[in-house]
């Protein structure tokens, strides 16, 4: 496997280039052209300048508007459009309620995030469809995605894309707990939880990804079924996200 490029930034994290990865037909993710982060609330002029060099056209929001307002984007000069294809963080809420109310534990927030990620594919859709479109459109791109921590809303959107380009499984999968490695914006977070308590909020795991696309798989088909019903993207619309965004 090929890994794709990580982007430094100054004063956000978790920022890549989702090209580089082999697919199973044996062409490859087209670099430049796609990128996901964390959120982009934090940008120093060196981060800026680094984003107007990989030439970032589009950047889609998939923070909640509350979420979004708090930590406005830093991408003054860039020259970006922003989208915003708000997905409210709903678990947020109920994390919230369980440490107030001391009932948090690893298991209860396992159970949270599971149930959150089932969501995605099922009460969702509008904030995916929104990407997808505007992922589908080439005048945007190059583009990057976020959410707050681009861990989870945006792990499964990068893991649907890839899907949908033909990446093979377990780099998928790789590709969403590099999150794991690359995301600074958890430090400091959570401190009155024990260790345990706290990971299962802030990491990446490989079941709640997969706890998604069981839902894609036992509600709609598949994903290629899902791209078309819930997020309108037809077999012409595939077959050209795939003719545009991988290369030989």
């Amino acid at each position: 496997m090929n890994l794709p490029h990580v982007v430094p930034l100054e004063g956000g994290s978790n920022f890549r280039d989702l090209g580089g990865y082999r697919t199973a037909d044996g062409r490859t993710v087209r670099r430049g052209a796609v990128f996901r982060s964390a959120h982009l609330g934090g940008l120093t002029d060196i981060d800026r300048t680094a984003l107007g060099q990989l030439g970032v056209r589009t950047v889609v929001d998939l923070r909640g508007v509350s979420e979004a307002a708090e930590t406005p984007h830093r991408i003054e000069g860039v020259g970006a459009r922003i989208v915003g294809a708000h997905i409210e963080p709903g678990v947020g809420e109920r994390i919230r309620v369980a440490i107030e109310d001391g009932s948090a534990s690893p298991f209860l927030m396992m159970q949270y995030l599971t149930d959150h990620y089932r969501d995605y594919p099922r009460r969702c859709t509008p904030g995916f469809r929104t990407l997808f479109a505007t992922l589908s459109d080439g005048t945007h791109r190059p583009l990057v995605f976020h959410c707050t921590a681009g861990k989870d809303r945006t792990g499964f959107a990068s893991a649907l894309l890839l899907t949908l380009l033909g990446v093979p499984w377990e780099d998928v999968v790789d590709d969403y707990l590099r999150t794991n490695d690359l995301w600074t914006g958890h430090i400091g977070r959570y401190p009155e939880l024990d260790i345990d308590t706290r990971a299962a909020i802030i990491e990446a795991r490989r079941p709640y990804l997969e706890a998604a696309f069981e839902v894609v798989r036992a509600d709609f088909g598949g994903p290629e079924v899902f791209a078309a019903d819930a997020l309108g993207l037809d077999v012409d619309a595939r077959r050209r996200l795939k003719d545009e965004l991988l290369e030989a």
